[in-house]
């Protein structure tokens, strides 16, 4: 078995983001603004300088996978041409990244596992409401998930 090291893993993120970065610029979304459009364009690329250029204390995949959570948020709920776009891409550069409804995952598990899962849902809960994407039931049950995590962690 081998371990994948931080550069390798850092790298192949970095083309991820540039996808993503590209796919935001190629499609941009209707509903943005130019400046919420810049911002989020802006955070990628933050993300991408983080992933390459890390502190010491944070050149280590658990705190790689912070970032892989925050890249790929969008790509992983939303839709539309970008995302389709950015999942092709991905594919067709060989960047063995998966396409999950990790909401949905975390809904049919039933709890929220670690810090990573409580901050995707509290990201997303909103959103995916407005979006239709989840049922008022789901909304109910997440929210019950959030307080037992939060619970758990005091």
């Amino acid at each position: 078995m081998t371990t994948k090291s931080y550069e390798e893993e850092a790298i192949k993120l970095s083309k991820a983001i540039d996808i993503a970065i590209k796919a935001l610029e190629k499609f941009p979304r209707e509903i943005w603004s130019k400046e919420v459009l810049a911002h989020t364009i802006g955070c990628y690329r933050e993300w991408k300088n983080n992933a390459l250029n890390p502190k010491p204390e944070f050149r280590k995949i658990a705190s790689l996978n912070y970032i892989i959570n925050d890249v790929f948020t969008l790509f992983q709920e939303g839709s539309g041409n970008d995302v389709e776009y950015f999942w092709e891409q991905i594919k067709e550069h060989n960047l063995d990244y998966i396409r999950e409804d990790k909401l949905g995952k975390i809904i049919k598990r039933g709890k929220i596992k670690n810090r990573i899962e409580f901050e995707y849902v509290t990201d997303l809960i909103v959103v995916a409401e407005q979006e239709k994407r989840i049922t008022e039931s789901e909304v109910k049950k997440l929210t019950e998930m959030i307080g037992e995590f939060e619970g758990r962690k005091k």
